[in-house]
């Protein structure tokens, strides 16, 4: 990287990376390809991975990887999960942020890349975060696999990209098939840690995969951003944890689930599953657990005439209940122009109600439009518990 394109990237930090790129003939001595990258590098970091952006010596990668690498909260957590150990062995390195954080606790670890651009760039990266210990090795993943000493985590990210550059969901669809290649890993490791798509049915995902242990479903500011199997010889049951910025839901395959508890008479407090929860599906757990119920069985919404401090998701104050009828929407919506709406096991999308009840969006009011096992379609009225 030559004076000028150094001097380029630094004045134009902050600047639009698709105006910018219109500006290539204005300065022919400036590497635009490269310094693009490096701006909208940068700018992304700021969000994805604050740390790495804060210090101007970390080189990033074109678009796609950058899109494609985990975020810091996300790699933060897979470092909790990995543990400490002798060696670590990432198959699909990629841009290395997922093994920057997970290698910290580990003597010795291999990064394994088959782009050697990607290699020069994560060597560059290591060396100025002082992770030295950590082997670079510009290889394909499987082959490396093949010939590998033994680890004590072997970590693997397959591309969920088909030859035409398509998304691909299926755990056989993705490059490498982890599906052929979960016993060789087994062999060469004492644990795998395998991350997938979080659309994917998790439950399906443990029965192709066979010798889960711990299932991890991760959000981000309640968007789920991945799903985590850790996998090894010694399974005993399956623990799934939900995770959303931190806050874990946890529970065992063993876990007794008897009956809902029944509705309270007078529910004060509305509390809605942050993502992952949704994702694991463990309504009937969570009824249990908090000693809470639902409305009725597919509306995904819990009741309580107690606040829950440590719910795993978002809690509200139930202000006015009201059905459909013409008559009690008119009372049960008054003084209200506004409102976020959201509908769990209602015959109307949110667009329509909202067109219905003539409301705009936004505003400190919130509405769960559901369907009440005893009372039918009900409209829950409710603000955010402060």
């Amino acid at each position: 990287m030559n004076e000028a394109t150094l001097a380029f990237i630094r004045s134009h930090a902050n600047d639009d990376v698709r105006q910018l790129a219109l500006q290539g003939k204005k300065n022919p001595e400036v590497d635009m390809t490269y310094a693009l990258d490096q701006i909208a590098g940068r700018q992304k970091a700021r969000v994805k991975i604050p740390s790495w952006a804060a210090n101007d010596d970390i080189m990033y990668p074109p678009h796609l990887s950058m899109e494609q690498c985990s975020s810091e909260a996300t790699a933060r957590y897979k470092a909790q999960i990995a543990g400490k150990g002798k060696r670590i062995v990432d198959l699909t390195a990629g841009f290395g942020v997922d093994m920057a954080f997970m290698s910290v606790n580990f003597t010795e670890a291999v990064h394994v890349e088959q782009q050697a651009a990607l290699c020069a760039i994560s060597s560059a990266n290591y060396a100025c975060l002082g992770l030295q210990h950590i082997n670079v090795v510009c290889n394909d993943g499987v082959a490396y696999l093949h010939q590998m000493a033994h680890a004590d985590l072997i970590f693997i990210d397959p591309a969920r990209r088909n030859e035409h550059g398509g998304r691909t969901y299926g755990i056989a669809d993705c490059t490498p098939n982890v599906l052929e290649l979960i016993d060789e890993m087994l062999e060469k490791a004492d644990r795998v840690m395998i991350k997938l798509s979080p659309m994917l049915d998790w439950q399906k995902a443990v029965l192709d995969i066979g010798n889960v242990s711990e299932v991890h479903i991760v959000s981000v500011a309640n968007e789920c951003k991945e799903l985590l199997l850790v996998v090894d010889w010694k399974v005993q049951n399956l623990k799934v944890f939900c995770v959303n910025d931190g806050q874990v839901f946890s529970y065992t395959s063993n876990d007794e689930i008897r009956n809902f508890y029944q509705q309270p008479s007078n529910p004060r407090y509305l509390y809605e599953p942050n993502a992952s929860v949704m994702k694991a599906g463990c309504f009937q757990l969570i009824a249990q657990r908090f000693g809470i119920s639902q409305p009725d069985k597919n509306s995904h919404l819990f009741l309580s005439e107690q606040i829950i401090p440590d719910f795993p998701g978002r809690g509200f104050v139930i202000e006015r209940t009201c059905t459909m009828n013409k008559r009690e929407l008119k009372t049960g919506l008054t003084g209200i122009s506004q409102a976020n709406i959201a509908v769990r096991n209602f015959p109307l999308s949110v667009a329509d109600l909202r067109k219905r009840l003539k409301l705009k969006d936004g505003g400190e009011i919130y509405i769960f439009a559901t369907t009440s096992a005893e009372k039918g379609h009900l409209l829950l009225v409710c603000r955010k518990i402060s």
